[in-house]
């Protein structure tokens, strides 16, 4: 998820079960755009992954096993700011893993690329 007008960056963990989490570049006209880094989050390697305001974030696991997130945000939650976006977008081309991951509504909603665009942070270089 990203908030184009109310951004909130995050450092995600998982306290109980593993999943895979996936920070994705979002900025329209940054060099990484569409680029992904994916990282086994678990309470047996207890790493942590920080998501900046300009990332969408995803996590899923394709165990059958419960899974306990823990969020540190820099920002307050803006339902109306939230983009979600599509678990399988063709053009990230993420390797989840597992081809059927049981999903919220909410994510199974999910939006590609191509439709998200007129949300998206711009990319502005230093």
């Amino acid at each position: 998820m990203c908030k184009a007008r109310n951004p909130q960056g995050k450092l995600v963990t998982v306290l109980r079960g593993s999943v895979l989490d996936v920070a994705v570049d979002v900025r329209t006209g940054s060099p990484t755009f569409g680029r992904h880094v994916a990282t086994e989050l678990s309470d047996e390697n207890r790493r942590q992954l920080w998501i900046s305001r300009a990332a969408l974030r995803t996590g899923l696991s394709c165990a059958p096993e419960f899974a306990e997130f823990f969020y540190k945000c820099d920002a307050f939650y803006s339902a109306a700011d939230e983009l979600v976006l599509r678990w399988n977008e063709p053009r990230l081309g993420i390797d989840w893993g597992c081809d059927d991951p049981q999903l919220s509504p909410r994510d199974r909603a999910g939006s590609t690329l191509a439709q998200l665009a007129g949300r998206l942070p711009r990319y502005e270089p230093a």
